[in-house]
């Protein structure tokens, strides 16, 4: 399968044809920061995605674990096209008709099925949703106690404040100096988590499983012992699931797992199953560190975005995502374990990372593409699934028998050049 002539062009000219491949342009009309793009898709429908030549893809990331409902779902689209006919924005200085409702149905989703005793804050984006996470944290604080502790290879975004939050130092340079007040201590480390805490400290903000930073889960032990430690000296638990949350490891959300209750909980991605949408919650008590006029955003819980988010969480609950993730996931990583080059499958519910054994993930990653598979080289050694929590036992079996060509077909052109010579 040939997904585009783009192979043949320079960087330049594959980043032009591909984002607007109609126009006669000197350059192309975007930024380089996502580099050029192998493919432009134009539509989707379920698992599967159509790019402009008509070739289908399985798609396995789920536009970075957005899409859990699959492409187009009819409930999500219905509620869109809807609000879009009867109201489309005013100002939050006003109550819409879906935001109160969304926000009860996060608070009973962190809740695990009965009201946890929140509040909701919403926004448009991950990022967003850890910005105001620290900023509560700091008002909670006060002054001179404002530090936020988080992880070495975590991933929280990249305003400023978030990239500084990021445990990948690699991703800081460029952006030096970033605001201060961000510790960073090894990862599943309580031991070193614990030296890290000092007076000066506000919350501790930690992914339930690290996304970006190549799918690492905590442990039971880890984040129990986090939660202690944080109720003792009065410093708040904050909980990143934006990529974690909303169904995708098998729980509602990721810290279920571990039978803890976090201060702070963030959340994005599948909220909007592709319409821009973030929330941050925090226990009432937490919550009110926030005064009038303390936070705030143009966008944030608008209508068009609420009621896919209505729908969303309607549509997750009837057909108990939660456990169609735990049990499809089951099913996914045992298949890809058996897979010849394949060294783990680590992860939770529909969340996983196939650790290769002796071949580069990249190249893997590329050769996926062009046989129309959808995944991501989340690190130098290790593909990344993210499926819709809708795929069914076809759907798998068909990733895997894709990927494990793809595997072989890597594997056998690193070796061959070797032999020959």
């Amino acid at each position: 399968m040939t997904t585009s002539s783009s192979e043949t062009l320079s960087p330049v000219e594959a980043h032009r044809a591909a984002v607007s491949p109609e126009a006669d342009l000197e350059r192309c009309p975007l930024m380089p920061n996502y580099g050029p793009p192998a493919v432009q898709f134009v539509r989707g429908e379920g698992p599967y995605l159509w790019d402009s030549h008509g070739e289908v893809y399985l798609d396995f990331l789920s536009g970075l674990a957005v899409t859990s409902l699959g492409h187009s779902h009819p409930a999500v689209a219905a509620a869109v096209a809807e609000q879009a006919h009867r109201l489309l924005h005013v100002s939050n200085l006003y109550a819409t008709e879906h935001n109160g409702v969304v926000a009860t149905m996060l608070d009973q989703a962190v809740g695990d099925g009965t009201p946890a005793g929140g509040q909701v804050f919403f926004c448009n984006s991950g990022a967003e949703a850890n910005e105001a996470a620290i900023k509560l944290a700091r008002r909670a604080g006060g002054h001179g106690r404002h530090v936020v502790v988080c992880a070495f290879q975590s991933f929280h975004g990249r305003t400023l404040a978030t990239l500084a939050a990021t445990g990948q130092p690699q991703k800081w340079e460029a952006f030096q100096p970033l605001p201060e007040g961000f510790r960073h201590v090894v990862w599943n480390d309580l031991e070193e988590l614990e030296r890290s805490l000092d007076d000066t400290v506000a919350a501790v903000l930690l992914e339930p499983v690290q996304g970006e930073g190549g799918v690492n889960p905590a442990t039971v032990e880890y984040f129990q012992g986090v939660e202690r430690l944080c109720r003792e000296r009065d410093i708040l638990f904050m909980v990143d699931e934006v990529q974690t949350g909303l169904a995708r490891t098998g729980r509602w959300f990721g810290f279920q797992h571990f039978d803890v209750s976090p201060d702070v909980v963030t959340m994005a991605k599948a909220l909007g199953n592709g319409v821009p949408i973030g929330a941050c919650w925090a226990k009432a008590e937490v919550a009110a560190a926030f005064s009038r006029g303390d936070h705030a955003t143009t966008y944030g819980g608008q209508p068009l975005a609420t009621a896919a988010a209505r729908a969303v969480l309607s549509t997750m609950k009837a057909i108990d995502a939660p456990r169609r993730a735990r049990e499809t996931g089951a099913a996914l990583a045992e298949a890809l374990r058996k897979l010849p080059k394949v060294a783990d499958c680590r992860g939770l519910g529909l969340l996983l990372a196939v650790e290769l054994d002796g071949v580069e993930a990249g190249p893997v990653a590329a050769e996926c593409l062009k046989n129309g598979l959808v995944v991501n080289a989340v690190t130098s050694s290790a593909i990344r699934l993210a499926p819709p929590l809708t795929i069914e036992e076809s759907h798998v079996a068909e990733a895997v028998n894709k990927l494990a060509g793809c595997i072989e077909s890597v594997a056998e052109s690193v070796v061959a050049p070797s032999e020959s010579g």
